[in-house]
């Protein structure tokens, strides 16, 4: 009985022993399936279902190959504010003239002081919290800063797709066409276009590597590396991948001024890229945006310089692009791809800083705000005391000897110009907290010294 009963439980074991087997051996064929089909996947990471030549401008037609990336592109239509950027979908009455129905909030609301600041200049009109890359179009050609002032076609080059519509008017020559194009009125010239910037903008259509399209940059950045000593640099053939994720923003985000007549796109960066570097090119070029009402200087008026104030902070220092940040890697499946849907890091912590910053989400935001917080206390400072200049030069312009006021007015100039940079930096000083410091301190210094001067004996 004892051995029958023993050998009925071998029997169990045995049956056992194979099914547990049999299912480990099932286990681990479906995972070594799983595996190999992942490994596809992420090998053929895309179909060619539409054809994409080198003037497909269209960025649905790129969707067809890359719907991922395009769904994220898409995206950018969306309105979310942070404390001190992005923007809220502010309701208005479409007209004749202006025909949408949503916009962004305006700064000139938010701070009157602007529009003193910029007296006489056509952002004193206009000036509004920047949308996502969906309506950096539209939000241009209906801005009341159109209607201020006749603007050139200049402008739409970092508004709109201009790759292909520059070919077209080169005939192949891509040079050439943004010569033509700068020179157009911006109304003639918006007929060429029919995007906000597009996939064709920052990829080759044939291998997607990243690239430079704006012919502007490439001249700048050629002046930039000059000044250290490398000099005829082609973006295009000497950057690397990694410099490429910075360097096809900075074909837009950048300080630019239009040279010369035929008012030709210009990236001010032949004595370097620093803000006072910038301020000195211009006075030696003796350039000025305008002349600002009542207090008559000769002023600057500083555009978007985010490239310019990242490349003195920490993440550019220690090797982290623009997209690192602003267009994180994401997964879909075993496909690693950069997330296109282009926004503010604070609202994508997770992936936007947390797999570099060993912290949490909670404390990521409360470290932005300490920065962001003292940025916007001494960007008011600035402001105060370049106003304050202003003031006193319209007081005692009738009364001061023309030395004195010329000596004031420069300083004025200087003033405003390096308060606007890190006014005009969409960071809010984060790209390089102390930099942006320096600078809105040197601000404040060429205030007082431009007031003593008006007093002095």
């Amino acid at each position: 009985m004892f051995q029958k009963f023993r050998n009925l439980s071998r029997t169990r074991i045995l049956l056992l022993s194979v099914f547990f087997s049999s299912l480990l051996a099932l286990g681990v064929s479906a995972l070594l399936v799983n595996i190999m089909e992942k490994r596809n996947e992420a090998r053929h990471t895309y179909l060619t279902i539409a054809p994409i030549d080198d003037d497909e401008e269209n960025p649905a037609e790129w969707g067809k190959n890359f719907p991922l990336q395009y769904e994220g592109y898409r995206k950018t239509v969306d309105q979310v504010r942070t404390r001190f950027g992005g923007s809220e979908a502010i309701a208005r009455t479409p007209s004749q003239v202006d025909p949408r129905s949503v916009v962004a909030q305006s700064k000139l609301e938010e701070d009157p002081r602007l529009k003193d600041l910029w007296a006489g200049y056509a952002f004193s009109r206009d000036f509004r919290e920047e949308r996502g890359h969906a309506h950096m179009l539209i939000d241009q050609i209906y801005t009341e800063r159109q209607q201020a002032v006749q603007q050139p076609g200049t402008c739409i080059h970092c508004h709109a797709s201009t790759y292909v519509p520059m070919k077209k008017l080169g005939e192949g020559d891509l040079q050439k066409g943004f010569e033509i194009i700068n020179k157009m009125p911006y109304q003639e010239a918006r007929t060429h276009v029919q995007h906000p910037v597009t996939c064709i903008d920052c990829h080759e259509p044939k291998t997607l590597s990243l690239r430079v399209t704006r012919p502007a940059f490439m001249e700048g950045i050629r002046a930039f590396k000059a000044t250290l000593g490398e000099p005829n640099y082609d973006v295009n053939a000497k950057a690397s991948r990694q410099e490429m994720r910075s360097y096809v923003c900075a074909q837009c985000h950048v300080e630019y001024y239009f040279k010369g007549p035929e008012k030709r796109l210009t990236y001010p960066w032949a004595k370097g890229i620093k803000a006072d570097q910038i301020l000195a090119y211009y006075d030696e070029l003796g350039h000025k945006d305008w002349e600002r009402k009542l207090s008559g200087a000769p002023v600057l008026k500083a555009q978007h310089p985010e490239f310019e104030l990242w490349s003195q902070g920490v993440h550019a220092r220690s090797g982290v692009a623009c997209a690192d940040c602003h267009m994180p890697y994401t997964r879909s499946g075993a496909m690693k791809i950069s997330d296109h849907h282009i926004q503010s890091p604070l609202l994508n912590i997770n992936r936007a800083c947390l797999t570099c910053h060993k912290s949490t989400e909670k404390d990521m935001q409360e470290r932005v705000a300490i920065i962001q917080n003292n940025h916007f206390e001494m960007r008011n400072l600035a402001m105060d005391a370049v106003l304050a200049l202003i003031k006193d030069i319209e007081r005692v312009k009738e009364s001061a000897s023309p030395e004195r006021l010329m000596k004031a007015r420069d300083y004025q100039r200087k003033a405003q110009f390096l308060l606007d940079f890190a006014e005009a930096e969409n960071s809010s000083g984060f790209h390089a907290p102390q930099e942006a410091a320096r600078i809105m301190l040197k601000a404040v210094d060429y205030s007082r010294q431009g007031q003593n001067s008006l007093h002095d004996h």
